[in-house]
Parts: structure tokens; C-alpha cells; sequence
């Protein structure tokens, strides 16, 4: 049955998961300690995050994997099934729009392999949308302080990717998002000193007219060199709006491969998060 809302609430999370992750197969449903020693999976922690955003009617789960589905169901989660043709979150996120009985303004994708998010970054996508309501996608960067830049050159000497960085013109819409460190300086800064270089946050918001016109465009040669699929929406000459952040201390690691559970399980335990 189509879910339904009210309709004063016009914003909704959906948290995008598959079970088939190349580099981390089950991904979603990997247990993860917490502060206290209770184990919830990945999924579950990425849902309670979402929870935490003010300014947003509902948080759903969208996934084609029967595994994860009822997982989601046992903790309360509302779900959206979707394609096992999605080649990315975005396209899940657009096609889990179906299931919806009445679309919202604003659809905020918080991937599902990412529980520290602080919510004050999508909170800050959804101020951004109703503030400016020309902005068609939004997206959280921060500005890299000397070592996070020091660090990101080191992986990239290495072979490695350290993270996405993002290039905006004046209005904050993204002129570029690379794997490479962009724009290129070669000054050295201070540890603590802001540098020119912006980190780029995976997570979005979007007007659902333009979520769904992305998954009937298919991919787009940036998108496949770079392997960003942000890189969709700029190659067909949507704005996408870089919306500044504030860590405010926090880390919030990803858990892409299996090492990356202590780094999460440390930041659970310092935040005393159950």
C-alpha cells in the first residue's frame, strides 16, 4: 500500500541500501557496537541518524534485498522496494519514488553506509531548498582545514582516493567534483589553517521532478570516469548547490570496506551512543 503523509510536512529521508556491495558484501546488515556494547547493523544505525534530522516528515529504507527489508521492518523502519537495476543511491532514492502515494517537495538521500552523519548537515539541505526554491539538487561541503588537505594529497600519492572534493562558482553551485584534489595549490598550510580546498559530503537533496528525470537520462561519460554519480546532474547542466558546513568536531566516516567498523565503533563509543 502507497504511504501517505501530512502534507505540512514536506520533506522525507530515504535511506538508500543494497545487499551486493562489491568491495563489502551484507554491508548493510554488518553488526556495529556501540557505547554501551550493543551490536545494531549498519542499516539499523543508519536509520536511527536519519531519525535525528529535524525538519523532515518521514525516513524510509529503500532496498530490493528481502534480507535487508525485513531486517528494517524489525526495528520499526518504513520501506520502499525498489529495482535490482539501480546502478547507484540516486537512482534508488528516484526509483523508490513509486511506492509513494504523494510526492513531498524535498527528497533527502542519506546513504545507508553512513551513520555518524551529523544532522544538522541535511538539516542544513532542507533550509538551503525552502530558502532558495530554484535549487534543484543540494549537497554539504566542508572546507578542508591543512591537514585534511595534507592528508588527502598523501592518498593520492599513494594511489589511493582519500576523498571527493567540490569546486563552486559564487552562487555555491558546483562547477566540478573529483576523486582528484581540486582546485590544484601546491602552498603548504598551517594543521588547523582553512585552505581553499572543499571536502564533499555524499549526501543530497533533491525536487522530485529532477530525481526522477535523472534515472531516465542514464549515465554520462563523467559520471563514469569519475565515479561520481553526482556527475549526472552537471554533464546534462543541472545546478547542483553546495551547501557549506561545520563538522563542529565531528568525524563521520563511512564504512566502505571492513576496517572501517573500529574507526565508527570509536566514534560511537566517544559520542556514548548506544
Amino acid at each position: 500500500m502507497p504511504h501517505q503523509w501530512d502534507m505540512e510536512n514536506h520533506a522525507i529521508i530515504v535511506i538508500p541500501a543494497r545487499y551486493a556491495s562489491s568491495r563489502y558484501p551484507g554491508k548493510p546488515l554488518a553488526q556495529i557496537t556501540g557505547a554501551t556494547g550493543q551490536a545494531k547493523t549498519l542499516i539499523e544505525r543508519s536509520w536511527l541518524a536519519a531519525k535525528q534530522v529535524g525538519g523532515v516528515n518521514e525516513v524510509y529504507i529503500a532496498t530490493d534485498d528481502a534480507r535487508i527489508a525485513d531486517a528494517a521492518r524489525g526495528f520499526g523502519a518504513k520501506i520502499l522496494m525498489t529495482s535490482v537495476d539501480c546502478a547507484n543511491g540516486t537512482e534508488r532514492v528516484a526509483d523508490s519514488l513509486s511506492g509513494l502515494d504523494q510526492v513531498p517537495d524535498i527528497v533527502v538521500n542519506l546513504q545507508g553506509d553512513a551513520p555518524l552523519t551529523p544532522p544538522w548537515f541535511l538539516t542544513a539541505l532542507v533550509d538551503e531548498m525552502q530558502r532558495d526554491p530554484s535549487v534543484q539538487i543540494a549537497t554539504p561541503v566542508l572546507r578542508c582545514d591543512g591537514q585534511t588537505l595534507a592528508n588527502f594529497r598523501e592518498d593520492r600519492r599513494n594511489g589511493q582516493v582519500g576523498g571527493t572534493t567540490a569546486v563552486f562558482d559564487d552562487n555555491h553551485d558546483a562547477l566540478y567534483f573529483s576523486k582528484e584534489v581540486v582546485p590544484y595549490t601546491d602552498a603548504e598550510y598551517p594543521t588547523d589553517a582553512p585552505t581553499p580546498v572543499f571536502h564533499h559530503v555524499g549526501a543530497y537533496a533533491y525536487r522530485p521532478a529532477t530525481l526522477k528525470a535523472y534515472n531516465s537520462w542514464g549515465a554520462c561519460e563523467l559520471e563514469r570516469l569519475e565515479g561520481l554519480e553526482q556527475m549526472r546532474f552537471l554533464q546534462r547542466g543541472i545546478k547542483v548547490r553546495c551547501v557549506e558546513v561545520d563538522a563542529r568536531g565531528t568525524v563521520f566516516w563511512e564504512l566502505n570496506n571492513p576496517v572501517d567498523m573500529q574507526r565508527i565503533e570509536a566514534e560511537l563509543m566517544k559520542r556514548g551512543e548506544e
